[in-house]
């Protein structure tokens, strides 16, 4: 299954994916309507991608209580989404408290996140510096988001 690739050493912190993002969903350039968003650590010149990562259990979908979260698996195009009813998303926010990533959001309405835009990502045809990748996931996932946190510990502390 193909994913978003992120390597946070390529990050310069433009955050045009943020608003390819929200033009695509919204059909307005607002980060603050993206799906997508950059953590900048000024004081390090650090900057990091945040974006759902299409989890195997996702927690988001254990505790919706409308059903509304479901994993689905499109083989064609080698995808495998977490998605939102938002007909049956009843904005109790659960979704938001129960992903250990933050990587919920609500937009008044009801709760939204990545949904890899179909399997062409938005956010990764505007990345500049090719920071962003879809492509398969690696068996070496967890390794590789525990080196990016260790990364990020050492560049807090240094």
């Amino acid at each position: 299954m193909k994913g978003l690739s992120l390597d946070v050493e390529k990050c310069s912190g433009c955050r045009a994916c943020e608003l390819a993002c929200s033009m695509k969903h919204t059909g307005e350039y607002n980060p603050l309507n993206s799906r997508i968003h950059i953590s900048i650590f000024h004081e390090k010149a650090f900057a990091i991608p945040v974006v759902c990562f299409q989890c195997n259990e996702p927690w988001c979908e254990k505790i919706c209580p409308s059903g509304a979260i479901k994993t689905k698996t499109d083989e064609v195009k080698g995808i495998k989404v977490v998605e939102i009813a938002e007909d049956k998303c009843v904005g109790c926010k659960m979704c938001m408290l129960a992903c250990p990533f933050g990587n919920m959001r609500f937009d008044g309405r009801h709760a939204v996140k990545c949904d890899l835009c179909e399997g062409d990502p938005e956010c990764m045809r505007f990345c500049a510096k090719g920071a962003l990748q879809f492509k398969e996931a690696e068996a070496s996932v967890g390794r590789k988001w525990k080196s990016i946190a260790e990364k990020i510990l050492a560049s807090h502390y240094a």
